[in-house]
């Protein structure tokens, strides 16, 4: 991987055969995991404007109709999370001389309150090609990563690590992005509330002249106008979402059952449900754009005419011909990009050979990537299947897998928050979600803790377990896939980046740390995952107790930095008026002892028992709900993966939405 300074510039062809398409990652963390940042992307022409104001393309225009650019938005990582951009470069307009990527944080917020400020780019197989770190940033509220521009027929890359200290606000107009005063600006405050973000992270982001050839000093603060803060870019054109109430059926009574376009209450064997479930999906990727073009980008899969093929027959040397379960072609500008596809459902594993024989078809026929799809969710340095990748072989083939809680996900967003430019491509996708969502579909995701869950929890009842015993390894790793799959569900739900949060310093070995995660699961047999649901106060933290066979839900919440310790908890009591009653609030206080704490039920009448008798300081509340933990290591009723789902779901409806509503203000007595 080529290493940038600030101010470097490299060729692409340089790097790789492959930059037709490229992934740009993002990436931040946090000593608490709750520091976040917006990315943006802007298209400037030789001017070095924007052509228009669909050329800024930030949450609430995350993709541009041609496909150059998408966001693809943020993924876990070992040491934070990151925030991905797929960029076609052979999409790009002609007039676009420059690519911008840039950052912004809102709030207050400031980029040196980050940590490992780092930038990569990937070809279209996925291989890291370059990374640039920023290393002194500090009081910054927006910074502009880098750029991708035009030399001659070539796109090169600079680093900039270029930060403004005015923000977003202030730096908007210089590069023509059209700033609204009227009715609209309010409007975009309002969702931008309802969102969770301040209205500043919905502004534009100014870069550097094409012309300049290194990075411009921090703008202070006093440049920005002093009306921009009070205006705000407009935002892409409405889209067709459903509608938050269904409307009243037509039938007679609830036996009769709607028509749908693809049904499943035929399905009978594993293999019916494979061949339905990859026909079902890829002929929606194909027919609606905007899903097909959110799947597909991450892959490295360049915009253009896509079509998708079922049990297609590829010859395999002397043996014989393989059948994959699906095909994905692209072509753009008389090229085509094809894709083999492997699916799976229900809990049947993929097989290392099945896709080492379509790897090496898709080596030999100039195809580009092997997307498989199952139930199993992927982790880093942990990969589903052993492949061998044959390196005296010019043309590289991308291995790349998704869940399908990941497309389900992905479905809820366009239909439920982000919405799709066309009435009948919303109900295609409300179909697909009506058909992976049904309980005879076999695609309802991570449903089993593998066979070294019972002896794992047997072993640490009866204490004989061990540390470095691989049979713990596993459970983490279980444990990790069920945390990612719970934020894919929540975060689809609510329409809200939903991330697992995990503490460990950058470049900090996958197996290493997992190894560590399970010895400490020997010695206090507890599993521990933490969730940042953007918008939401604290870190939501989830203990899975093996020992005990409890569920612990709990977050912290900062005390406030002004008033009487007696009127906060008298506020924060008002504000859990609708929480369940067994609701346990613990008092956090300075030192090494803990403070008062106590159920919602017995202190609605005496908020003031929360406060500590021999006067500590507080420094926050703990809010803890509790359930007893699933024993099965599956799905089912008594599941210990249902337990964690019902779990979470019931802290954040019954306490974290409570927290997020606007107190009631009492009466003056």
């Amino acid at each position: 991987m080529h290493e940038m300074v600030k101010g470097g510039n490299v060729g692409l062809a340089a790097l790789s055969e492959d930059t037709g398409s490229v992934i740009l990652s993002l990436g931040w963390s946090t000593a608490t995991g709750e520091g976040d940042a917006d990315v943006s992307v802007l298209l400037l022409n030789a001017d070095g404007k924007v052509r228009g104001d669909a050329d800024f393309y930030f949450y609430n225009n995350p993709a541009a109709a041609d496909g150059s650019v998408q966001l693809l938005g943020k993924a876990p990582t070992a040491d934070g999370s990151e925030d991905r951009v797929s960029l076609d470069l052979t999409a790009a307009p002609a007039d676009v001389e420059r690519i911008v990527v840039a950052a912004s944080r809102y709030g207050g917020a400031r980029f040196g309150d980050l940590a490992d400020l780092r930038m990569t780019l990937a070809d279209r197989a996925g291989e890291t090609l370059l990374g640039f770190t920023i290393e002194d940033a500090s009081v910054e509220t927006a910074f502009i990563f880098g750029e991708l521009y035009r030399r001659g027929e070539e796109w090169k890359f600079r680093a900039v690590g270029q930060g403004y200290e005015s923000g977003l606000a202030g730096l908007a107009t210089d590069f023509g992005i059209d700033i609204d005063d009227d009715a609209d600006a309010d409007d975009a405050d309002d969702a931008a509330e309802a969102d969770g973000r301040a209205p500043e992270a919905a502004q534009a982001v100014a870069v550097e002249q094409e012309t300049s050839p290194a990075p411009q000093p921090t703008v202070p603060a006093q440049a920005a106008p002093a009306s921009a803060a009070s205006r705000r870019p407009r935002t892409a054109k409405k889209k067709v979402t459903l509608p938050k109430v269904a409307k009243k059926p037509l039938a007679e009574n609830d036996s009769w059952r709607r028509a749908r376009l693809f049904p499943v209450s035929s399905l009978k064997s594993d293999r019916e449900r494979e061949m339905r479930a990859t026909s079902v999906l890829l002929s929606v990727i194909a027919q609606v754009p905007e899903f097909g073009r959110r799947l597909t980008a991450a892959f490295g899969a360049p915009a253009g005419r896509m079509e998708t093929f079922t049990e297609v027959s590829l010859p395999h040397g002397g043996n014989a011909p393989k059948r994959p379960d699906g095909v994905i072609r692209v072509e753009r500008a008389g090229k085509l990009w094809t894709a083999l596809v492997e699916t799976k459902t229900n809990g049947n594993p993929l097989k290392s050979e099945q896709v080492q024989d379509y790897m090496d078809i898709a080596a030999r026929r100039g195809y580009e990537a092997v997307i498989t799809l199952s139930n199993d969710v992927a982790l880093d340095g942990s990969p589903l299947v052993d492949v061998k990748i044959d390196g005296r072989r010019k043309h590289k083939v991308a291995l790349w897998h998704l869940s399908w809680a990941e497309v389900t996900h992905h479905a809820q967003m366009l239909i439920r928050h982000e919405g799709v430019g066309n009435p009948a491509h919303a109900w295609l996708l409300q179909e697909l979600l009506h058909y992976l969502q049904h309980e005879n579909s076999g695609c309802h995701g991570f449903q089993n803790m593998g066979p070294a869950w019972v002896p794992v929890r047997n072993g640490i009842d009866d204490e004989t377990l061990c540390q470095g015993d691989r049979r713990a390894v596993d459970v983490v790793e279980s444990w990790e896939r069920l945390i990612r799959q719970v934020c894919l569900r929540l975060g689809g739900e609510l329409g809200q980046k939903t991330l697992p949060v995990q503490r460990a310093k950058r470049g900090t070995d996958q197996r290493s740390r997992r190894a560590a995660l399970a010895d400490q699961l020997c010695q206090d047999g507890r599993l521990h995952a933490e969730l940042r649901i953007e918008g939401t106060t604290g870190i939501l933290a989830i203990v899975a107790d093996l020992r005990t066979g409890k569920l612990r839900t709990s977050v912290e919440i900062p005390a406030p930095d002004q008033g009487y310790p007696l009127t906060w908890v008298k506020r924060l009591v008002r504000q859990l008026a609708e929480a369940p009653a067994d609701l346990h609030i613990e008092t956090l206080v300075e030192g090494e002892g803990g403070g008062p704490r106590g159920t919602l039920e017995r202190l609605r009448p005496e908020p003031g028992d929360l406060l500590p008798r021999d006067g500590d300081r507080i420094t926050g509340f703990r809010l803890s709900l509790f359930k007893s933990m699933g024993s099965t290591r599956g799905n089912a009723e008594s599941g210990f993966i249902r337990s964690v789902d019902e779990a979470v779901d019931r802290f954040h409806a019954g306490v974290v939405a409570q927290l997020e509503r606007r107190p009631v203000r009492r009466a003056a007595e």
